[in-house]
């Protein structure tokens, strides 16, 4: 499903080139659910971005169901973004003003639902997740887990294929960090395909694939 070949990515910094990525071959397939690990500045946030088109290569190809979208234009690549990709991160990404109800109808918002239909889906979202009782409470009322489980209503309300977590349990205590794995499991045992990168070498053994980058390459 997401297939990369020969993937690299520098940065230049003034006379200096800094390799973040290096030859990069990687395949995951429809319903994996891949664990990436390494040292930080291994280059793994860098290699989400580019998995989730929120960063481009500076070399190589990076097929997408089987089409090459190295040179698909930045409003096609967000379609797919929105429609397809949902992303989780460590620090949650919520707005403070907003309800988790209005949180999780945001992507909605992009992708040209009804305000009717967004509710509707929002609701069911946040019902998967275990906090359709908190709908109308903003994320300073609530607590890192069940901030992260809003984070999660919010990356799967539009139904993507793929999930990509970076670092998506890294903030919460052990008793959250496994109710937050646990969602990851029923998410996967649900057919969506799953990424996503961690330090917590106790979560390696719930992914059904586990991948070490090491100074920017898969080792």
């Amino acid at each position: 499903m997401l297939e990369l070949q020969g993937i690299g990515k520098s940065y230049q910094r003034g006379a200096e080139t800094l390799i973040a990525l290096e030859n990069i071959n990687l395949t995951i397939e429809k319903g994996d659910f891949v664990a990436i690990t390494g040292p930080s500045g291994s280059g793994k946030s860098t290699l989400l971005s580019i998995l989730g088109f929120l960063d481009n290569p500076s070399s190589g190809r990076y097929l997408f169901s089987g089409n090459v979208v190295n040179h698909f234009s930045d409003a096609i690549l967000a379609k797919i973004r929105n429609q397809q990709i949902g992303f989780v991160f460590q620090s949650y990404n919520l707005i403070p003003r907003y309800t988790a109800l209005a949180n999780v109808k945001l992507p909605m918002a992009y992708a040209g639902i009804s305000p009717e239909l967004r509710v509707k889906r929002a609701k069911l979202a946040l019902k998967a997740v275990g906090l359709i009782d908190r709908m109308h409470h903003k994320p300073s009322e609530l607590s890192g887990g069940q901030q992260q489980r809003v984070a999660i209503a919010r990356a799967i309300v539009n139904n993507p294929s793929v999930i990509i977590a970076d670092e998506p349990t890294g903030s919460l205590d052990d008793h959250s960090t496994i109710e937050i794995i646990k969602l990851f499991q029923q998410l996967h045992q649900s057919g969506k395909t799953i990424v996503f990168v961690t330090h917590n070498m106790d979560l390696l053994p719930y992914a059904t694939h586990v991948l070490k980058l090491e100074a920017g390459h898969l080792v």
